[in-house]
């Protein structure tokens, strides 16, 4: 996950802003000795059959 602008300091700050910047997809959190070390953030992007079009 790339923050553009001021980086958050602390965690939960990169949790909020994953949690409101994610519209469809999950977040993942890595714990190493009862710490978070990595926060993932997976976004899927969905798209709408009646509308999308394929040129041939």
């Amino acid at each position: 996950m790339e923050i553009k602008g001021n980086l958050p300091k602390g965690a939960d700050d990169i949790l909020r802003y994953a949690l409101k910047e994610i519209r469809y997809g999950s977040i993942e959190i890595v714990i190493h000795d009862s710490k978070i070390v990595q926060i993932e953030r997976r976004e899927k992007f969905r798209l709408d059959p009646t509308t999308t079009r394929f040129h041939q």
